[in-house]
């Protein structure tokens, strides 16, 4: 049966949310949430003003400590945008997978029938190992390869042909196709060929270089940045086409821990925004970090959904809890009553299930036996338990 998602709020971000980054000290995280602040108000003045506060942002931080002018600045602008009145979109069905198969007669695999339904602002992570069918689902919902069984119905299209699905839809491979010239020519021929000319074209073009953090390299070629850079380059472009479905492949796998969460987090407020609210579907093996932003996450094993947190109320039945210490299994077993958990070692971490004690009642029982530990996670609800 479908898993339908829960109904989050298609918020953009708020004036007090903004002030609030701003009030304290996270400068870099309050001038990208200003800057689609600013873009869902939809006038250019304001736009192109976000645009030079970032530029100005940035070559400030390259010196030394931001000067008292720019926080005078923000919150000027920040009041201007909130003086719009500008309001929330509502979310739209996007897409329903009822029942989506695929065989490979090659080498016999075959993703097993799989169910959703998708709306705009909504994100669905895809998790599991290599070779067990992320990959095919999303080339199956980009209408890159035919199905043998089950359809996708595209709400937003009356007549989803092949060009109509191919233009509503952005499908970003984890190999990023190699591009020639500049980073900055690119952008702005990507920006003309969805029709946006004149102004607004090097508008939009400087909106995504400081959106991405890509104005440094914007004068640079494909051999001249990172492979983590090709990634925030390939999104810049695609969002300048403005797709109502987001489809990536292993986003993550190019970028730095630290770069990982911020282009995460940044792709929801996108989905969200009232410039171009959208549905973002993602493949990855950082299960900690997609879960931190998806709506729902299923799990793929060998072509077969066997989990996804939208059923957890239904199919998670006993507690799980993640952790590492240099007591021994012995040591901990006897912390607890007999046959009231199980306990697991695998790769430098214990896993303790339990149907009868909770998360919190487990943890009490650690830390009031002073078990020394240097990493606790419930995962109850995650994917990990599965892995």
């Amino acid at each position: 049966r479908p898993v339908y998602f829960k109904q989050p709020p298609m918020s953009t971000s708020s004036h007090t949310e903004i002030l609030e980054y701003l009030n304290h000290g996270d400068a870099d995280l309050a001038v990208r949430r200003l800057l689609d602040y600013c873009l869902d108000t939809g006038q250019d003045a304001l736009i192109s003003e976000a645009i030079r506060l970032s530029q100005a942002y940035h070559q400030a931080i390259e010196i030394g400590p931001i000067p008292a002018s720019f926080t005078e600045q923000a919150r000027s602008l920040i009041d201007k945008a909130a003086a719009t009145g500008q309001t929330n979109p509502v979310p739209q069905p996007l897409i329903t997978a009822d029942q989506v198969a695929k065989t490979y007669s090659g080498g016999g695999f075959s993703l097993k029938p799989i169910s959703f339904t998708l709306q705009t602002g909504q994100v669905l992570g895809v998790v599991g190992e290599n070779g067990n069918g992320k990959t095919t689902l999303l080339r199956c919902l980009a209408g890159q390869l035919a199905l043998d069984g089950g359809k996708v119905d595209y709400h937003l299209l009356r007549k989803p042909d092949y060009y109509a699905i191919k233009n509503h839809i952005a499908f970003i491979p984890q190999r990023i196709p190699k591009w020639y010239g500049l980073l900055k020519d690119n952008l702005h021929f990507s920006a003309a060929i969805s029709g946006i000319h004149g102004p607004e074209n090097d508008r939009m073009v400087d909106f995504m270089l400081e959106r991405l953090n890509l104005s440094r390299y914007a004068h640079l070629t494909w051999s001249q940045i990172s492979s983590g850079y090709r990634t925030r380059f390939e999104i810049a472009r695609i969002l300048l086409q403005r797709p109502r479905l987001l489809i990536l492949d292993e986003p993550l796998a190019n970028l730095d821990i630290n770069a990982q969460q911020t282009i995460l987090t940044d792709l929801v407020f996108m989905a969200r925004a009232a410039h171009n609210p959208m549905g973002i579907v993602l493949s990855s093996q950082q299960l900690h970090e997609v879960e931190k932003v998806a709506d729902t996450v299923i799990f793929i094993k060998d072509g077969n959904c066997l989990y996804s947190s939208a059923d957890k109320a239904e199919k998670i039945t006993s507690t799980a809890i993640e952790f590492e210490t240099m007591l021994d299994r012995e040591s901990i077993h006897r912390l607890f009553a007999a046959g009231s958990v199980s306990l697991q070692y695998n790769g430098g971490f214990y896993t303790i299930e339990s149907t009868g004690l909770s998360a919190a009642e487990i943890l009490a029982t650690l830390v009031n036996a002073k078990v020394p530990l240097t990493y606790y996670r419930d995962i109850t609800y995650s994917t990990k338990r599965f892995f």
